[in-house]
């Protein structure tokens, strides 16, 4: 009788929910950066890639909550709580500047916001990576 047998599964079924959360995360990494792209596709060619900007966030937004659920499934480090954490806030943000119309114009705060979530969304990226692949990252 191997009484180590619940251990390990344990352990396998808590790293390949981490290396799923890694996953999603590249996604929502990889969805940030084409969202971009299409502004910029938007903005300098062709304003029909506006549709795809809009299309984009109402498709993945809705990951970041799901991410933030995931991370408290099994122990992730605190910072890597919070970074998932102030995902959603940051769409958040981003919907009520672009959507609340006030004296004083909120969306210039707009793109300074997207780059924050784009910053954070690459920062989890990278530390999640550092944890679900710990031998990878050792220089």
């Amino acid at each position: 009788m191997n009484v180590n047998s619940g251990i390990d599964d344990t352990q396998r079924s808590e790293r390949w929910i981490q290396i799923s959360f890694f996953i999603a995360a590249v996604f929502f990494n990889l969805c940030l950066a084409t969202q971009v792209f299409s502004v910029g596709m938007a903005y300098f060619y062709n304003s029909d890639w506006w549709n795809l900007h809009i299309w984009l966030v109402r498709g993945y937004s809705g990951l970041s909550l799901i991410l933030l659920v995931w991370v408290f499934l099994i122990p992730f480090p605190r910072r890597i709580q919070s970074l998932t954490a102030s995902m959603p806030v940051l769409l958040g943000l981003q919907f009520l500047t672009i959507h609340l119309h006030t004296p004083f114009p909120l969306a210039v705060f707009h793109p300074l916001i997207g780059f924050s979530l784009f910053s954070i969304s690459t920062t989890l990226v990278h530390r999640t990576s550092h944890i679900v692949f710990p031998n990878h990252n050792q220089d």
